[in-house]
């Protein structure tokens, strides 16, 4: 099956049927919700308030050893208190259900939940503060230290070998640098992985070990007004990313996708590192790895949106919403240099430590 035929393609009229037939709701409003390559649709129900229906893609269905695993971590961090949605069982007690349909290329099986719908708007749409950007460093912190205490008889399913998403298979990129043909992006991609082969690979046995969210970015984090004329975070979406990794790489992501979002992206590394290190202080591999593995990260974005946007053309404005900041973003930070970033990112966050310790 081609990849652009994974994604679901459920209309409004389906989605409801489904609500109905599987959770004896009924639906009084459906709408779409942006997706990468799953569908989202938000539900609200006459009977028992909003819920968002997730109809994940017909490859990663396959895998419900996989689902299963995300959908107890969200619970597991709701009930440690993150605030993460949790699924509704269907009315025969079960978390998921596997849709049969055919959307014209022959019949697929797509998995089906109903998660709990998080109050908010995501991070991107309001002004980051280092006070929020604090905040959002601790969280992901936070998140991470309690998936590292989590039990589940099936977390061996996050030893996700070659998931392209990684942080530790940034070298899988260089096939698919061709898409990058006659762009100038292409040559410092290319610097990039090289940098990456000599400075981080060589150090990663210093990282320390945990299961990563792996996809902490702007549009996967809501916030609610606070009472202080700021926001504070009130969601945590999309745990479809979740691999075994390592903490400096969640830290990585996090800082690299609200630097899409800042208008001074430099600025944005300082407050999220102090609220990271609030709760989990880096040793001194994952401090000199930190810039490279930013960068790294931006290239992931940028060569694979440029790839599914090939498969996909017709997703292509949500695809490409971190990659058109982020090329100029990343081309700015090669430049700067790791000496000058990192100069800009740990002294502020020394500065910001020190600041919300007084508090």
């Amino acid at each position: 099956m081609a990849a652009k035929h994974i994604k679901p393609k459920f209309s409004q009229s389906q989605v409801t049927e489904i609500v109905k037939r599987l959770f004896s709701l009924t639906p009084s409003e459906v709408r779409s919700l942006p997706s990468y390559d799953d569908q989202n649709f938000f539900v609200a129900t006459v009977d028992d308030g909003e819920y968002v229906l997730k109809i994940m893609n017909s490859a990663d269905s396959e895998n419900l050893t996989l689902i299963e695993v995300q959908t107890y971590t969200m619970a597991y961090l709701q009930q440690n208190g993150l605030p993460a949605q949790t699924a509704r069982p269907t009315t025969s007690g079960k978390l998921m259900s596997l849709e049969e349909m055919d959307f014209g290329y022959g019949c697929q099986k797509y998995l089906v939940r109903l998660l709990t719908y998080l109050p908010g708007t995501t991070i991107s749409k309001v002004p980051l503060t280092p006070q929020l950007l604090y905040e959002t460093g601790k969280t992901a912190a936070t998140m991470d230290k309690l998936l590292q205490e989590m039990k589940h008889p099936q977390l061996s399913i996050l030893e996700r070998g070659n998931f392209i998403w990684s942080l530790s298979n940034v070298c899988l990129l260089e096939g698919y640098l061709p898409v990058l043909n006659g762009d100038p992006l292409q040559e410092v991609v290319k610097s990039v992985i090289q940098q990456y082969k000599w400075t981080v690979e060589p150090k990663r046995s210093n990282f320390r070990k945990c299961i990563n969210h792996g996809d902490f970015n702007d549009l996967n984090v809501l916030v609610q007004p606070d009472n202080n004329n700021g926001h504070t975070i009130s969601g945590i979406l999309d745990f479809g990313d979740m691999h075994s990794g390592f903490f400096i790489h969640e830290l990585a992501i996090t800082i690299m996708y609200m630097m899409t979002e800042h208008p001074e992206p430099i600025e944005v590394g300082g407050p999220v590192l102090a609220g990271w290190e609030s709760v989990f202080p880096l040793n001194e591999a994952e401090k000199d790895c930190l810039y490279m593995l930013v960068l790294s990260r931006f290239c992931q974005s940028l060569v694979l949106a440029r790839h599914s946007v090939k498969l996909q053309p017709e997703n292509a404005e949500y695809l490409m919403i971190s990659s058109k900041k982020g090329v100029h973003i990343l081309s700015n930070l090669w430049k700067l240099g790791k000496e000058h970033v990192e100069k800009v990112w740990f002294e502020r966050a020394a500065q910001l430590s020190e600041q919300y310790q007084k508090k």
